[in-house]
């Protein structure tokens, strides 16, 4: 079978038999994909690719360089390479997609980032 399928209960399960926080999916190229939850605190230090979450489970807040922002399942937040970033107050099940691509240093820079409406 070509491509690759993943579910968060696998995800889960996974999580569990690793160093308890973060679990590797899936590895494609540049693209990394993973489960990310921490427990108590997030210690992340800024990474150096660019990289998204998408939140599978549970509430809190996010720090994204200056900025704080809710975030609920189903969000999905992009952080550029070097960007400090960090999940806190959050709640016991939360829970994270994350996904590394692109070289180091992140893909080009532009003026302003843009969404698409």
């Amino acid at each position: 079978m070509e491509g690759w399928h993943g579910s968060f209960p696998q995800a889960l399960e996974r999580l569990s038999g690793s160093d308890g926080h973060t679990a590797t999916l899936f590895v494609h190229g540049t693209l990394k994909v993973l489960l990310y939850a921490p427990k108590g605190a997030d210690q992340q230090i800024p990474h150096d690719r660019d990289e998204i979450y998408i939140v599978a489970s549970g509430t809190g807040q996010f720090q994204l360089g200056e900025g704080n922002l809710a975030f609920a399942p189903g969000d999905v937040m992009f952080v550029p390479a070097g960007v400090e970033h960090r999940f806190f107050d959050f709640s016991d099940d939360f829970a994270t997609w994350v996904m590394f691509y692109g070289p180091k240093g992140g893909e080009m820079r532009r003026p302003g980032l843009s969404a698409v409406d």
